[in-house]
């Protein structure tokens, strides 16, 4: 199948009903209502076995109804969510709604100094984990006084939940419920919990299932971890329209797209370097032998983007959102213009966005500023945060930190506020180097960061991976930055390049510089100075 008519035609929610409120305001009540409509469809599939929405049902609320009897758990305690992809992780989840609580995902990977953070900032009680990390959790346990007293719920015992009823806890829960305490990556430090509630996800599944045109008869799957946002939004996703949700454990550049065939899945959502690394495998004559019908990304490499849509067979389109706001921007699938032009698409029905200047002004088309937005959904604000929270919700806009342009329409994302390289009297958007970097076919990923320099202040750096059997030496460095010296200005050619195996990377699959530069500063690299002869008289 190609082109736009790979699209789900017959749309759970159409077009112009994005912009109405859901008739359902919460996730439990979501799950109620499949299971009362639909009981034996499929909801859950992972690699150890498959549950329909009734037995979904079934199994949250008795242990909902032992977080209460057992936990102690009441409305408004946060019970934290500590385990890799399976299928107690979305269990977990929809009981602690259940029984009133607020989720607190952490990410499985941890060690103990974040797990220790999070725990005594969220203030977590309760914490859902399996035998492989209950070791982790009693060490923190034990050299903490102050988090001695958290229960840990062996989220793999199953058997003693027939005892309590089947039925769902009398726990009053409304769209305006906290539902998540939901850290983001904390690529700067600390994360910041945001405070999500039931209508942030309720609203953002639905947003998405009329965006993406999906129904019914879709197999969405994600392969992202389930402390990350994305597969519970996923999981939203599937509760509004009444499909599947496939989760793999983990992503695998190398087993992705068969993955996608053997489970037939229509529709799948990838980030950050996962395009790139996607097209980077060899080519296969199977590679259109899937049913997709559309993948949604953000951060799709343009210079790709049509190569993508034409290997696989469906189109590919840009969805813009933090874990603040859900969703801001998304180019329909209709939309054939937007391929290759690295535009993000326009406002969902939901939301207002501008550009605008460091006062506040809104910029002319066609000029930088900071992507701002504002309308639901959109996070309550950062948890013990206040002054967190002030500085990026303002007047009812959410500042996003993100540099963008308005152009044709849509929007185009030049690059972070914080993510620039000041070199001499220029502003250098690491994004914009990265991505003509990336277009070499030996180049996986690169990250590119300023490196203090004494004549400019900073240079550009980049951290390069590498196509496997391609040779890491001055003269493959030279050739990179050859190229790049024909897209990018003479003053945003990177002078150093560093090959690195592979990245350290956030949960949400970027890749985390503060983390790379602390590696590449303990355990450095072979780093190539290609600084080229300087022409007289022009300080470059």
């Amino acid at each position: 199948m190609t082109g736009v008519e790979s699209v789900h035609r017959d749309r759970t929610i159409a077009l112009d009903r994005i912009a109405a409120d859901p008739p359902i305001d919460t996730l439990v009540g979501l799950l109620a209502n499949r299971a009362a409509t639909s009981p034996d469809r499929e909801f859950l599939r992972f690699p150890e076995g498959s549950w329909t929405f009734g037995e979904i049902e079934d199994w949250t609320s008795h242990l909902a109804h032992r977080l209460v009897a057992e936990d102690g758990v009441r409305a408004g305690d946060r019970v934290a969510i500590m385990l890799p992809n399976v299928v107690q992780w979305p269990i977990a989840w929809l009981a602690i709604l259940k029984a009133g609580g607020v989720a607190v995902p952490v990410n499985s990977s941890y060690r103990s100094a974040d797990l220790e953070f999070v725990l005594r900032d969220s203030g977590a009680r309760v914490l859902f984990t399996d035998a492989g990390h209950t070791p982790l959790v009693e060490q923190v346990r034990a050299a903490n006084g102050d988090l001695a007293d958290v229960r840990i719920v062996d989220a793999g015992a199953r058997d003693e939940l027939a005892r309590y009823p089947a039925d769902r806890p009398r726990v009053a829960v409304s769209g305006e419920t906290l539902a998540n305490l939901q850290y983001t990556s904390g690529t700067t430090g600390f994360p910041k919990a945001c405070m999500l509630t039931h209508d942030y996800w309720v609203r953002l599944g639905w947003i998405c299932a009329g965006v993406a045109g999906l129904g019914i008869d879709d197999v969405v799957l994600t392969s992202q971890p389930f402390s990350y946002m994305d597969p519970q939004w996923n999981t939203a996703l599937c509760l509004t329209i009444g499909a599947p949700l496939v989760v793999l454990p983990r992503f695998s550049a190398s087993g992705f797209m068969a993955d996608v065939r053997r489970h037939r899945a229509t529709f799948c959502y990838v980030l950050g370097s996962m395009p790139t690394l996607l097209f980077k495998q060899a080519p296969s004559p199977q590679d259109r032998d899937n049913d997709l019908r559309l993948v949604l990304c953000s951060a799709i490499p343009a210079s790709l983007h049509a190569e993508l849509e034409q290997r696989w067979g469906a189109p590919w389109r840009e969805i813009f959102g933090m874990t603040e706001s859900g969703v801001d921007l998304a180019s329909l699938p209709e939309s054939i213009t937007d391929v290759g032009s690295g535009r993000l698409g326009r406002p969902v029905p939901t939301k207002q966005v501008r550009v605008v200047d460091p006062h506040g002004r809104d910029v002319a088309e066609g000029e930088s500023g900071e992507l701002i937005t504002s309308g639901s959904p959109m996070m309550l604000g950062y948890w013990n945060r206040p002054e967190g929270t002030a500085q990026v919700l303002r007047g009812g806009w959410l500042h996003t930190g993100d540099v963008a342009v308005h152009e044709a329409g849509g929007y185009r994302l030049v690059g972070r506020i914080k993510d620039m390289v000041r070199r001499g009297g220029e502003n250098i958007a690491s994004a914009e180097v990265e991505r003509v970097l990336e277009r070499d076919d030996a180049v996986v990923a690169t990250a590119v960061v300023g490196v203090p320099d004494e004549l400019f202040g900073e240079e550009v750096k980049a951290f390069v991976q590498l196509t496997p059997g391609a040779p890491e030496s001055r003269e493959t460095a030279e050739r990179i930055v050859d190229v790049a010296r024909n897209r990018l200005a003479r003053f945003k050619v990177p002078r150093y390049i560093e090959f690195v195996a592979d990245f350290p990377r956030t949960p949400s699959e970027r890749v985390s510089k503060p983390a790379l530069k602390a590696r590449s500063a303990e355990h450095p690299g072979i780093t190539h100075d290609l600084q080229p002869p300087r022409t007289a008289g022009t300080g470059n």
